[in-house]
């Protein structure tokens, strides 16, 4: 009976994360390794000038995961971006948005598919890549 009391406890989930655990989260999870492979093709053909678009992008989509998460803090019962758009602008623009996500999703996954196979086939030229 006490081992089960223990068991309990131990199972409970708690919080621990701090902010810098889930920055560094985040910061893994959006370098992919398409990013590299395309950013590495991208500044041999332009130059240094598309580090500033990088830049200019990225301070973009800050300020609008900024004002995404001010709309989450403001109406916590929403739970997607999906969730807002469907409440804000309808629900034809909701189900356009969720498709629209979920193709760019699977676009986004056979790039970076794409994009390991190029890497293994430099440090494995044997290999097929198929």
């Amino acid at each position: 009976m006490n081992s089960e009391k223990k068991h309990k406890k131990k199972s409970k989930m708690e919080r621990g994360l701090t902010n810098r655990h889930v920055q560094v989260m985040a910061i893994a999870g959006t370098i992919g390794t398409g990013l590299f492979l395309g950013a590495g093709r991208s500044i041999s053909l332009t130059g240094p000038s598309i580090v500033l678009v990088y830049m200019i992008t990225g301070g973009f989509m800050y300020l609008m995961m900024r004002a995404i998460g001010e709309m989450l803090y403001q109406d916590p019962e929403q739970h997607t971006f999906i969730n807002f758009i469907t409440r804000y602008l309808g629900k034809g623009w909701g189900y356009f948005s969720v498709w629209s996500y979920w193709l760019s999703v699977v676009f986004i996954g056979m790039a970076e598919i794409t994009a390991i196979a190029h890497y293994v086939q430099f440090w494995f030229p044997s290999w097929p890549s198929w």
